[in-house]
């Protein structure tokens, strides 16, 4: 496209020549501006009708992450500017300002283009890491983001350069006068960087692991682990933000080891009243030898039992002299054969049934188990049957289970008093 050849047709059309050359330059202009145009839609066509469907053809999948990423299509905008850069000076060669101007123009446009590219690529990459065997373990967004940061600082460097049609490294040896403006505005960022390295290289956090921090307010999964913050969803299906680099300062609870064992802890106490305790009698040392669960346990402790109060001559009515059966502390056995038992226990991790030190609310029983299924709804399940059962137990040991005054024990008072 010649723009001397333009000037002489518009002149022989009838054209004065400055309006005939002010045309010529602007039909010039808008023509290479159609071949960028064209050049780039006949790429996307090209990605479109031929490349797109080969890859979506293909067995592997990490090539289909390039289209669901925009890698190719961004790529296809490096064209026009390619188109330009190679036609204007042949266009533009007799108007050595504008085709600076468009030099400029084009290498701005490049370097974004580039820049939009790089962002796809990083992604992209960022995919293909978490969908991998360590993914999920060290997660790369925090990273990806903070490259992400570090190149489009370096291409606005390069962009000024451009528009300035300065030197980059003008610009690069200006960057220590101002590297504390920088660390100020970027603080949270830095912050964030140091602090997601310090998370993935130590395994503290990741995606999916239900933490607990009650000073941010946050009790739920963790979402999304990114170079500022991590977002936690909580059990109210709120959502709580917490800046990164909190997580290495503060102290915050992670239940993923309960997750990895495949066994979640019950440990809750049944307060027993201190006046229902006892020794046994025969009538219901009798009705608790026809309970299974206590055959080992009664065996081998009246076995005991006799053989010490035969060895200090103590008779067995005696109840102090003698050794002789609590009703507590059968009950405590009953506990520990009923939840050893239980198909829903995990044997293989402690399990026990302990006293704990009498206080103005009785004696604490605590049962300590592991389930073997740590899904929050069955949990709750198991452990609300252990508790139903045990302690509908506790009449047939003669026991009663601690209940602090209400108001229906003083209304029978008050009935009593007035009845006598």
């Amino acid at each position: 496209m010649n723009i001397e050849s333009l000037t002489d047709w518009f002149q022989s059309q009838g054209f004065s020549l400055p309006t005939a050359e002010t045309t010529a330059l602007i039909v010039a202009i808008l023509g290479m501006l159609t071949v960028a145009v064209i050049a780039h839609i006949l790429v996307k066509l090209i990605f479109k009708v031929f490349l797109y469907p080969l890859i979506l053809r293909s067995k592997t999948k990490w090539d289909d992450m390039l289209i669901e990423h925009k890698v190719l299509a961004r790529s296809a905008h490096v064209f026009p500017a390619v188109a330009i850069h190679l036609i204007a000076p042949s266009v533009l060669g007799g108007f050595p300002e504008i085709l600076s101007f468009f030099k400029i123009l084009v290498n701005t446009y490049f370097i974004v283009i580039v820049l939009i590219i790089i962002d796809g690529l990083l992604n992209y990459f960022r995919m293909l890491w978490e969908n991998g065997p360590m993914g999920r373990r060290y997660p790369a967004k925090s990273f990806a983001q903070a490259t992400k940061l570090v190149i489009n600082l370096v291409g606005l460097i390069f962009i000024l350069a451009a528009l300035l049609d300065k030197s980059p490294l003008v610009f690069f040896s200006g960057l220590g006068a101002i590297t504390a403006i920088l660390l100020l505005i970027f603080k949270d960022a830095i912050l964030g960087l140091v602090a997601g390295f310090q998370l993935s290289i130590n395994n503290m956090v990741m995606v999916d692991d239900w933490i607990e921090m009650p000073a941010r307010g946050a009790n739920g999964t963790v979402i999304d682990v990114s170079l500022t913050t991590v977002k936690v969803q909580n059990w109210d299906k709120t959502i709580t933000t917490i800046p990164t680099y909190t997580l290495i300062s503060d102290s915050f609870k992670n239940w993923r080891g309960m997750s990895e064992a495949g066994a979640r802890r019950i440990k809750r106490a049944i307060h027993i009243d201190l006046y229902s305790i006892e020794f046994l009698d025969p009538p219901t040392l009798e009705r608790l030898q026809k309970i299974r669960l206590l055959d080992d346990y009664l065996n081998g402790k009246l076995n005991e039992i006799e053989a010490y109060n035969t060895q200090t001559e103590a008779a067995p009515d005696e109840s102090i002299n003698a050794r002789r059966l609590t009703n507590v502390g059968t009950f405590r056995a009953y506990c520990l054969a009923y939840i050893t038992q239980h198909p829903k226990v995990h044997q293989g991790m402690t399990l026990m049934v302990r006293q704990l030190a009498p206080t103005e609310t009785g004696l604490p029983l605590e049962i300590y188990l592991f389930t073997n299924d740590t899904e929050w709804i069955t949990y709750e399940g198991i452990q609300s049957d252990f508790f139903d059962h045990l302690l509908a137990s506790l009449p047939e040991f003669g026991l009663r289970a601690f209940q602090n005054p209400s108001g229906r024990d003083f209304a029978s008072l008050s009935k009593v008093a007035s009845q006598a």
